[in-house]
């Protein structure tokens, strides 16, 4: 498991825990690797840059 990939992880599983609140839990797990993705996108393009 790559350090960069735990962002990835942390948002698919807080969206599953979203979406089970609401009774459907793989809605919020696609949403939730959906920010994971554009988040680790954002955060090693930054850091890359420096």
């Amino acid at each position: 498991m790559k350090k960069e990939d735990v962002i990835i992880y942390a948002c698919v599983i807080v969206g599953a825990g979203v979406g089970l609140l609401f009774d459907n839990a793989f809605p919020g797990v696609l949403i939730g690797l959906g920010i994971g993705y554009l988040l680790k996108t954002v955060f090693i393009n930054n850091t890359n840059r420096e």
